[in-house]
């Protein structure tokens, strides 16, 4: 009877479920606050607190359910937590949680069920010890991302104190509603302590009052934090002509009353939009300058976000307290400092979370978008960024809550958390790459090759320093080379390696230069790290060239060897064009007053090239379309192109960040006025350029691809067929527009594609197993481009003479990230 009743639910249309990636620790509740100590994580959910250790291991975890009783006094209702069978008529909302490691305790504050609010001291190490509880009010009264609060030290004269900053989101339209007490100002420092004065979470100074800061208008805090005396916060000022972007800057100084009254504003400008406002915040670490990097939208919306630097440097020669927007006692007309972007990193649509770090001399950014990618761009001293990596995608479209952190304890992870979820993503994989020049390569200041291990490992992996890495700036090649030649006549080949290694190996650097014509270098010339010189031993090179070999070794690194040819730079000679430019300054040569010369004797950066003409007679192609031009990862095959002077023609180029080598794709079947290409896969989704390649290396005409996510499945029904098959099979997901055709591994062959599909859904018929005996289950797999993604295990049901020999087997398989 159970077999039967199992069969009869197979038949029905059983639901079968696509098996979801790795979630990481998963939560009861949605997270609503986020923190991190040097040894803890601590997240506040809508449903538990919890207690993680940094490798998201479960150490405590606390119900937020309890009863409301009052106290002595009819006024006096405390919150009680239960045990979680225990019956409950309250929760606890937590709005501002902050670790106060020097204390060893645990401040939560936030709103009961009868909307009054309610504060809780635990201890840091085992936060199921309360040490202290109390009604008031602590930052606001409900939960927003647009509030901010953090510890921060005010120096007296013999002691330093430690208050709670909070800056409230501010609306005049929809002001909070406390009826359990007295709304804060915008800006509150709130004491941490019962021997400072007026008690723990007191708001009083002493004589001096309730000091506070007040808002104009309507405000979003974005961020904030303290750096030795300074305290910063970001915000966005809003009224209904304009949006700005706001900075303010208070000195942590002898009391709170004079911490808040040191106020200074800046505008940070970054277009000659009014509507551009701040997303995310993070501090760069380092010394003076203070630089700080945001997340802007730059037109108010979500899809044209940019990633930008700016020097924050408190500016001292302004007047305190006064600024148009915020104010302790009134308002001012006063015109604030415009602060302009030092620099703008990235641009990507949909950025809504940004984490700045440094590693060695580089800046590295992790960046979330909303669409589901977790980006790594590491950025040099000089603001030139190295193409942007993809750490983790999801398989769908997933919003993070919107702050990230680092691992404290390894720093070689990122804490990325989600709706109820966290995971924990490794900053690089080194170990992926398998040679120097593949470590290199990847232009990743966390990796280097560890010669005693003959593998790219991180820096702390590599004992014995022998560990080699990029340079300080962004490079394109490991090794580079120069053909000068002095007023003597003399020639020479000086040859620069591009990397930065430890000091005991810089001096164990050997480099030596050969060439089949036998004897090349005269003189005794050591080498003396970055760079070695070989002195030609000939004042002229061979009409056609000479071929040399140069052999390197740093340390216990296998020998390294480059090869080039050398060739006489005044033999290069032509009409002065962007193709002979570029073929002069590839020979290491120099270019100067349109011809090439020796590279002591004119510029040897490519970039000079782009100012010439080809010097080819082409008809200038326009592009008018491309079809498809909205595509997911994997690109497409087949795309077609439409426009005019298109004979030429030999590739399309696909640009998708300005510091990335674009993608190439041939063409065919070009008819003048449209041309066949691939459009290849991508990591990065969103918005990409594309023009036309001609044989002199020029590119022309505009056009836009966007990337989106790939195809991604959350279930099937049903989940089977009878061995006959032709049953209407319904897979449902996310982007499934894209998939091009279905597949069951027990004929591997495309059996159709998908009927009336959309980006929720696709449906398709089953194909028959009639001629596979015994098959009891496929495989289903998804044809998208040239990938194809398993999808799930189908069964196959046969026939019997009893219902009872009946067998199946249902497994699943996860469907590749998108």
């Amino acid at each position: 009877m159970i077999l039967l009743l199992a069969l009869l639910s197979v038949l029905s249309g059983e639901l079968g479920l696509c098996q979801k990636e790795d979630e990481g620790f998963t939560f009861d509740g949605d997270i609503l606050q986020f923190a991190v100590t040097p040894n803890m994580l601590y997240i506040a959910t809508e449903e538990r607190l919890y207690q993680l250790s940094h490798d998201l291991t479960l150490i405590n975890s606390l119900t937020q359910r309890g009863i409301l009783k009052t106290g002595n006094q009819q006024d006096d209702v405390q919150f009680y937590r239960v045990s979680d069978t225990a019956e409950w008529n309250a929760t606890f909302s937590i709005n501002v949680l902050l670790p106060f490691t020097s204390n060893d305790s645990l401040i939560s504050c936030g709103v009961t069920d009868d909307d009054c609010s309610y504060c809780e001291v635990l201890d840091l190490k085992n936060i199921s010890k309360l040490l202290h509880r109390e009604h008031i009010q602590v930052g606001p009264l409900k939960s927003s991302s647009r509030s901010v609060s953090f510890l921060v030290d005010v120096k007296k004269k013999t002691q330093t104190d430690t208050y709670i900053l909070t800056a409230i989101q501010q609306n005049t339209e929809k002001p909070e509603n406390n009826k359990c007490g007295i709304n804060r100002q915008t800006v509150n420092l709130q004491d941490t302590d019962d021997k400072q004065g007026g008690g723990i979470f007191s708001l009083t100074d002493g004589a001096s009052g309730t000091p506070g800061i007040k808002s104009k208008g309507d405000v979003e805090f974005v961020d904030g934090f303290q750096i030795n005396s300074t305290i910063y916060l970001f915000s966005n000022a809003l009224s209904a002509q304009t949006n700005r972007v706001r900075l303010i800057w208070l000195e942590g100084e002898k009391s709170k009353t004079d911490t808040l009254k040191s106020l200074r504003g800046a505008t940070l400008s970054v277009s000659d939009s009014q509507s551009s406002r701040l997303v995310a915040s993070s501090v760069i670490p380092g010394e003076q300058p203070v630089l700080w990097s945001g997340v802007f939208s730059v037109d108010g919306g979500d899809t044209n976000t940019q990633l930008m630097v700016f020097d924050i440097s408190p500016d001292y020669s302004r007047n305190t307290d006064r600024d148009p927007d915020f104010y302790t006692s009134v308002p001012s007309e006063v015109t604030p400092k415009i602060l302009k972007p030092k620099a703008v990193l990235f641009r990507q649509s949909y950025m809504t979370s940004v984490l700045a770090v440094r590693q060695n001399a580089w800046m590295v950014f992790y960046i979330w978008t909303e669409d589901g990618l977790l980006i790594k761009l590491s950025v040099d001293r000089k603001y030139h960024a190295a193409c942007p990596t993809v750490l983790y995608r999801t398989s769908g479209d997933h919003k993070v809550f919107f702050k990230l952190h680092l691992d404290p304890v390894d720093r070689k992870h990122v804490y990325v958390p989600f709706t109820n979820q966290i995971r924990r993503v490794p900053v690089s994989k080194c170990s992926t790459y398998t040679n120097v020049q593949e470590c290199w390569s990847a232009q990743d200041p966390y990796c280097g090759w560890c010669g005693s291990k003959s593998s790219c490992t991180f820096e702390d992996d590599c004992t014995d320093s022998d560990w080699l890495s990029i340079p300080d700036e962004s490079q394109h090649k490991m090794i580079s080379h120069k053909v000068e030649k002095d007023t003597n006549g003399q020639i020479s080949l000086k040859i620069h390696t591009h990397l930065t290694l430890g000091q005991k190996v810089s001096s164990d650097f050997t480099c030596q230069f050969s060439a089949i014509s036998g004897h090349l270098c005269i003189g005794n010339n050591p080498p003396r790290f970055p760079k070695c010189t070989c002195y030609l031993s000939d004042h002229t090179l061979p009409p056609d060239g000479l071929h040399v070999t140069v052999k390197f070794r740093l340390g216990k690194t296998n020998e390294m060897s480059e090869q080039m040819k050398l060739t006489n730079c005044s033999d290069i000679h032509g009409p002065p064009t962007s193709i002979l430019c570029q073929q002069c300054i590839k020979a290491g040569c120099g270019w100067s007053r349109n011809s090439c010369s020796w590279a002591n004797q004119g510029e040897t950066d490519e970039s000079v090239c782009q100012t010439l003409e080809s010097g080819k007679n082409f008809s200038i192609p326009e592009i008018f379309s491309i079809t498809p031009n909205v595509v997911s990862l994997y690109g497409t095959n087949h795309a077609v192109l439409l426009g005019h002077n298109l004979g030429d023609v030999s590739g399309v180029r696909i640009q998708t960040h300005t510091d990335c080598a674009p993608k190439e794709s041939p063409v065919w079947d070009n008819s003048g006025v449209s041309v066949t290409f691939h459009i290849p896969s991508t990591d990065i989704k969103g918005v990409v350029n594309v023009c036309v390649l001609l044989p002199d290396g020029s590119c022309h005409g505009e056009a836009n691809i966007t990337y989106l996510s790939s195809p991604s499945c959350t279930s099937a029904t049903p989940s089977s067929s009878w061995i006959s098959g032709n049953r209407k099979i319904t897979v449902r997901g996310s982007h499934l527009k894209f998939v091009e055709g279905i597949v069951h591994s027990h004929a591997m062959q495309e059996v159709a594609l998908p009927k009336n599909s959309s980006y929720q859904s696709l449906t398709y018929d089953s194909p028959s197993a009639e001629n596979s005996p015994g098959i009891s289950s496929s495989t289903v797999f998804l044809k998208v481009a040239n990938q194809t993604l398993a999808l799930l295990v189908f069964m196959y049901l046969w026939r019997k003479r009893r219902a009872t020999e009946i067998t199946f087997k249902v497994s699943f398989l996860s469907l590749l990230a998108g």
